[in-house]
């Protein structure tokens, strides 16, 4: 069995990457058309991307607390265990903008069109100048009313490692004077990083109560910790409560 399921997880990664590709070179003719244009081919490319994950590898996707989501802009602050909620977030949201490393937008198509997307670039070993304009941007965007995406702790982390929160996202937090919805899952339980074995079951996308604009550093972090750290525990102990059943 488990080495079905690692066949068909390559088959995934394979089409994944591919479609991805594919889209990003033969719809290259959208980054001369109006920018909702292109929110919509990736949008309909994520949710091809979930559909993929579902018929080939056996992963579903659950989405709760969509009641707590903004009309407005935004920050969504999310766990980050996973490739998945790089892309996945994009079909739960109206118009949302990633932060990204500033090296992705060198790579031709998709570069190109992460700039057309709004996406917004960050460059972590820059200073403060590239702080300032990562909160510029920032700003325009939530100035749009668009929602900007932020992985608190930077990059993927383990299920079950100790968190490590930066405080890049009360900087973001401070400056867009917006509130901040987090988000807990548990992604990594189904698709870790640093493996292409995929294990069939359900991520859990989670939209939690948001924080209100203007706390302190302290309470806001502290908040935000506390409050993605033990949903996202609970998720992951819901899904090995249904491993060890099924």
């Amino acid at each position: 069995m488990k080495a079905i399921q690692y066949a068909r997880s390559l088959l995934f990664h394979f089409l994944f990457y591919f479609t991805t590709t594919a889209m990003v070179v033969l719809l290259s003719p959208l980054l001369l058309m109006p920018r909702a244009w292109s929110m919509t081919a990736l949008n309909l490319n994520a949710r091809l991307e979930i559909f993929l994950l579902r018929v080939i590898a056996g992963i579903n996707l659950e989405v709760r607390g969509r009641e707590n989501l903004m009309d407005g802009a935004c920050i969504v602050a999310s766990k980050h265990q996973s490739a998945f909620e790089t892309f996945a977030l994009v079909t739960q949201l109206r118009d949302p903008a990633y932060l990204m490393k500033k090296e992705l937008f060198r790579i031709p198509f998709h570069g190109w069109f992460s700039h057309k997307f709004g996406m917004i670039p960050v460059a972590r070993d820059q200073g403060a100048k590239a702080l300032r304009e990562m909160l510029k941007a920032a700003q325009k965007r939530t100035a749009a009313g668009r929602e900007i995406i932020i992985f608190p702790e930077g990059t993927r982390r383990p299920v079950g490692a100790e968190p490590d929160y930066k405080t890049g996202v009360f900087l973001l937090y401070q400056a867009l004077k917006v509130p901040c919805v987090p988000v807990a899952l548990n992604s990594g339980m189904f698709w870790p990083r640093r493996t292409l074995l995929l294990t069939p079951g359900t991520i859990v996308f989670e939209f939690l109560p948001p924080i209100p604009a203007g706390l302190p550093r302290a309470e806001f972090l502290s908040r935000l910790e506390e409050t993605v750290e033990s949903a996202s525990n609970r998720l992951v102990a819901e899904a090995r409560e249904q491993r060890d059943r099924g």
